[in-house]
């Protein structure tokens, strides 16, 4: 997703801008770039192609790749250099310090996204960061405001669509998909921020109108040394380079320290756990009503008053995601009468939420769904709102994904085994690891939480499904856990095809529900 109007710039512009030094001796010439790309795969025509230093390789290794696409301009550091051919054919800069917080200034110069004039979100947690964004979504479609959304599901503005490969992209990939998005009549802009796009530059060039935070759990400790280290990198989006204002949610202790830590004005949000509760925060959600296909909120301020809303999905957590983006919208400006116009029928937050928490339609049978969570605390929240709510049992399929975080593998099988009455463990995306081992850690979790739980070990992701759907009842509640979001499986370095919708849609026809 690029723009099509291309804004071309002359590279002495660059280079003068950056302080970039130009190699002598190699090209020379001012040629104008168009775009910037950081994927010698994804050049095209008039690109700046920007060689970074990699886990594997340095991505100067394949400047002659991106100039046969097109790169008009070769940008690399010190170590890359020594890579280059010396007939590369093209000008090069170097820049001899860290490189990749580079990236994001040079593409927002390029794509001139600095004046654009959005209002921006930034959405950042652990969990509920994509319920969040789509709330935000909603909400501002129902008020004119039509978003562009980048989240962990999709990039989206109006129709156009692209699935999503990370939660953000990279810094240039995403100024130009906002640059695109500001083509296709976006009036305003909403971004998932991850950790990882924090630590390694991705949201660099951007400064953020309000930017919230959901909440911190286990997650991600192959990546950062310890929880600390984790919240630490989230902590970056409040710093006022980053954003104006903030709403951070309590309901984690983690959000304290947001809090304290925080460089820009902030205002609270936080669940109470029981109607009328006393709560000290700026914003307190109070939950009206659960069901298995909505849950009814109160959000209330004491300066901008109440607005009762519903989310069209379960649990507390997400009524707590659509308050923390009601009050996004008030901290930004707008009136709680102004976003109430926003709501559909009863108060309805009419948003559309890839993969979180999504009902299986069938007139008869258990209540099936399916859910890309994929942490303890994922796990936890979802469980524990359809255990209040299930007639009879809960029965959780589960699995864990190869090549990530190992530390919460037996912490998601205790997980699900406290919460559910049957729990069958299956392969999601082993990616290079013995998918037996990922299962057994998970299993090991489970029986040391709860020696007597019923357990499954059922590799087949299809057979797993179709297990747990035949042995619910009519009245029990079967919910498909880390998965959902993709259509596909990644095992030892293929790409498989896959549908979670349809798969449990199967299941549950086979076993004779309609």
């Amino acid at each position: 997703m690029r723009p099509t109007s291309l804004r071309s710039v002359p590279l002495s512009d660059l280079e003068r801008s950056f302080g970039l030094r130009r190699v002598r001796g190699l090209a020379a010439g001012d040629p104008f770039v168009s775009g910037v790309s950081i994927d010698g795969a994804a050049v095209v025509q008039g690109d700046l192609y920007i060689g970074l230093p990699g886990a594997r390789h340095h991505g100067a290794a394949f400047a002659g790749q991106a100039v046969e696409a097109g790169a008009v301009a070769i940008l690399t550091d010190d170590d890359g250099m020594l890579l280059l051919e010396r007939q590369i054919g093209v000008p090069v800069l170097v820049w001899s310090r860290p490189l990749r917080p580079l990236v994001g200034m040079i593409a927002a110069s390029v794509y001139d996204t600095g004046s654009l004039g959005l209002p921006t979100f930034a959405v950042t947690g652990t969990n509920g960061k994509t319920s969040t964004t789509h709330f935000l979504e909603a909400l501002l479609t129902g008020m004119g405001l039509v978003p562009g959304v980048s989240s962990t599901a999709e990039r989206r503005i109006g129709s156009t669509v692209i699935p999503s490969k990370l939660t953000t992209p990279e810094a240039a990939e995403l100024h130009a998909i906002v640059a695109r998005m500001a083509e296709l009549g976006a009036r305003s802009l909403v971004i998932e921020v991850s950790a990882h796009a924090l630590t390694r530059h991705r949201v660099d060039g951007f400064v953020f109108d309000v930017a919230a935070f959901t909440n911190l759990s286990h997650d991600h400790l192959d990546d950062y040394a310890d929880m600390d280290a984790y919240l630490a990198a989230k902590i970056e989006l409040f710093t006022s380079s980053r954003s104006r204002r903030a709403v951070v949610n309590l309901d984690t202790p983690a959000g304290a320290t947001v809090v304290e830590r925080s460089q820009v004005p902030v205002a609270t949000i936080a669940t109470a756990a029981e109607p009328g509760a006393v709560v000290d925060a700026d914003w307190v959600v109070e939950i009206v009503e659960e069901s298995l296909d909505h849950t009814a909120f109160t959000v209330r301020h004491r300066e901008h008053g109440a607005l009762n809303a519903r989310v069209p999905v379960v649990g507390r957590h997400m009524a707590a995601n659509g308050g923390l983006a009601i009050a996004m919208l008030v901290e930004s400006g707008h009136s709680l009468e102004e976003i109430a116009g926003a709501l559909g029928r009863d108060g309805l937050i009419e948003a559309d939420l890839p993969a979180r928490a999504v009902r299986i339609p069938a007139a008869s049978g258990p209540a099936v769904f399916i859910d890309s969570g994929h942490s303890p605390d994922a796990f936890d929240k979802t469980l524990a709102s359809l255990r209040r709510l299930a007639r009879g049992r809960v029965i959780a399929v589960i699995g864990a994904n190869g090549d990530r975080d190992t530390t919460k593998r037996a912490d998601m099988g205790a997980t699900a085994a406290l919460g559910s009455d049957l729990v069958v463990v299956t392969d999601h995306h082993p990616r290079g690891e013995d998918p037996a081992a990922i299962r057994a850690a998970v299993i090991a979790g489970a029986k040391a939480a709860r020696p007597d739980a019923d357990v499954r070990d059922i590799a087949d992701p299809s057979t797993a499904i179709r297990a747990a759907v035949g042995a619910a009842r009519e009245g029990d509640v079967v919910v498909w856990m880390g998965l959902a979001g993709k259509d596909y499986r990644e095992l030892d370095g293929t790409t498989v095809p896959f549908s979670v919708p349809g798969e449990t849609t199967a299941a549950l026809h086979e076993a004779g529900w309609h």
